[in-house]
């Protein structure tokens, strides 16, 4: 029986196969208890793990695997109210589908970016305070964060994913995400003393130049 190809999705970009179907599922779950922790915020209340995961419909004890404390569940849920503002930039952007892929990867992408940027400096102790609950533990215990910069980068540069082949657009999303996000913002801030608009300038140029470094070596493959 022929195999069907596979495809990539934001969901399970990080591997194929049994692999990759566990990332999903896992993605899912944690999805899962990050929009009952959105909801009961939204209702006024401030749940504990235990109350979001009881309104998720998922173990207690699975929960506290992806949020081992309330102060982490509440930031998440907290910076998943973000979605909407990005998504709805790089939609305005250049609406996906409507032709031109590489122009188009470009103007979404420089939105995104964009977006990120003043939304960093709208949360930024709140995002302070996610990159200290989730760093210092080393291996499987260290806390994962959230999908959501993957997500709106997959979004952003997804009409040159033909183009690029699966290699190499996943390797120009995780490149993306080492220097685009808080993260990078906070360095060129704290660490090179820049200012937000110069910290801004330098994302959206690293961006653009990973974005075109890979178009243009995808153009010259043999």
């Amino acid at each position: 029986m022929a195999k069907r190809p596979a495809v990539s999705r934001p969901a399970d970009r990080r591997g194929s196969g049994a692999g990759g179907r566990r990332d999903g599922q896992k993605r899912r779950t944690r999805g899962a208890i990050l929009a009952a922790a959105a909801r009961l915020l939204a209702a006024g209340r401030e749940p504990s793990v235990a109350e979001a995961a009881d309104a998720a419909d998922v173990s207690r004890r699975t929960a506290y695997r992806y949020f081992p404390t309330q102060d982490q569940l509440l930031a998440e849920a907290s910076l998943e109210g973000l979605r909407p503002q990005v998504e709805a930039a790089m939609s305005a952007a250049w609406p996906a589908g409507s032709g031109g892929d590489v122009a188009q990867a470009i103007a979404r992408l420089d939105a995104a970016v964009r977006v990120l940027h003043r939304l960093t400096q709208e949360n930024e102790p709140l995002l302070r305070t996610m990159i200290r609950l989730t760093s210092g533990r080393v291996g499987k215990a260290r806390p994962a964060r959230g999908y959501r910069r993957i997500d709106w980068l997959t979004s952003a540069v997804a009409p040159v994913r033909g183009r690029l082949g699966r290699t190499r657009f996943d390797r120009l999303v995780s490149a993306l995400a080492s220097c685009v996000g808080m993260d990078a913002q906070f360095v060129l801030q704290d660490v090179c003393g820049l200012s937000p608009r110069a910290a801004e300038h330098v994302t959206r140029w690293t961006a653009r130049a990973l974005l075109e470094a890979s178009v243009a070596e995808a153009g010259s493959r043999p």
